[in-house]
């Protein structure tokens, strides 16, 4: 562990910090109690601001930090109450651009410094791709110090400004629900046999059904594997906006595809698949990336964002809405045991060079403690 302390043993009191959550990012909201766990254990005090949901479905509270309910919102009574719970912390720590926000109309005035973490990059188009810039921009100038999750967010916070961007330890999110214990091919065959692909190839993708992650990509890809024998089926875990919309595809169009919903059972889906498809149009620090490459399942990903940092070489990497390249690539390592075996062993090695909780945690005491140095004294 590093050196650096959150509390003094010249009399310094115990560090003030409040982690201001935005939206209902798994892996933000995987991280902050990750964060807060750490913080806690090394003497820290740490309130969490998010919506009383977030904390029953990541149990901030039962890490030791303080939970205060505020909504997702920059109303002024949200506002108001994130600036209540602010008072006397000596650092504010935002998550996600809308928590940044709010935390900076809630500092308005004040002194306390503001860190924030960029996790993914946001998209907009038309009118809202100009205010996605002007609130990138007021984060960014806002912030003391910007921690991206990618080097690509990184360099798009020095583009809006920053003053000090860099890049975050990021440790891998432990699955929330942890795989059972027992006979890992039992695990598999039961798990596939709900899914009906005990006979078939099963591959798996993972995230809320929107448009910048690519399913539609993904259908069209997944016409080509109508040609191989056993057709491939495809498993799509999550929800959104779009459900309707590719279910009616997958019913016109006859394709080998399931919506399964959101699931609290990801990581036993993902351990019994032959492969994991990212077809996201855009991403920075894919969870599903994470989980595949730790659980050695192969992965077929588009080379957007941070992917290609994140994953190296143990991914399959082809080029975003190129659906041929997607399908060519998916018959390729379906039909090449040996190729998957090598980014199976990839993957493994590829985990072990992400940062560990206790480097994220002390990256981040780090910044903490260069930022509130002339604290007084208890």
């Amino acid at each position: 562990m590093s050196h650096v302390s959150s509390h003094s043993p010249h009399g310094q009191s115990p560090l003030r910090t409040v982690q201001v959550l935005g939206g209902a990012s798994a892996g933000s909201s995987v991280h902050v109690r990750s964060l807060a766990s750490g913080l806690v254990a090394r003497g820290v005090r740490v309130t969490v601001c998010a919506p009383a949901e977030a904390d029953l479905a990541y149990g901030f509270s039962g890490v030791g930090a303080q939970h205060v309910p505020v909504p997702r919102s920059s109303d002024p009574a949200a506002v108001a109450a994130l600036r209540a719970a602010c008072a006397d912390a000596d650092l504010v720590h935002a998550h996600g651009l809308h928590a940044a926000l709010r935390a900076a109309l809630a500092l308005s005035g004040r002194r306390t410094p503001l860190v924030v973490t960029w996790h993914t990059r946001s998209h907009a188009e038309g009118a809202r791709a100009h205010l996605l810039r002007l609130l990138e921009r007021r984060v960014a100038r806002a912030a003391a110090v910007v921690l991206g999750s990618s080097s690509d967010l990184v360099d798009r916070a020095r583009r809006r400004g920053a003053r000090d961007a860099r890049l975050a330890a990021v440790a891998f999110p432990t699955p929330r629900k942890a795989v059972e214990y027992g006979d890992p091919d039992r695990l598999r065959h039961k798990a596939r046999a709900e899914l009906g692909a005990t006979e078939r190839p099963l591959l798996m993708a993972v995230g809320s059904l929107d448009r910048h992650r690519g399913y539609d990509t993904l259908l069209d890809a997944s016409r080509a594997w109508r040609s191989l024998d056993p057709v491939p089926l495809l498993v799509i875990a999550g929800e959104g906006p779009l459900r309707a919309a590719l279910q009616r595809r997958i019913e016109d169009e006859e394709l080998p595809v399931r919506l399964v919903g959101r699931r609290d059972d990801v990581s036993e889906l993902l351990l019994a698949s032959d492969l994991a498809v990212l077809p996201s149009g855009r991403e920075s620090r894919s969870v599903l990336a994470q989980e595949a490459l730790h659980a050695r399942v192969p992965l077929v990903a588009t080379a957007v964002g941070g992917i290609p940092e994140l994953v190296g070489d143990a991914a399959e990497l082809v080029p975003r809405a190129d659906a041929d390249a997607l399908a060519a690539a998916v018959v390729r390592l379906l039909g090449d045991d040996d190729r998957r075996e090598l980014l199976k062993e990839r993957g493994v090695r590829q985990a072990a060079t992400w940062p560990t909780e206790d480097e994220t945690v002390a990256q981040v005491l780090s910044v903490y403690d260069e930022l509130t140095q002339t604290r007084p004294l208890a």
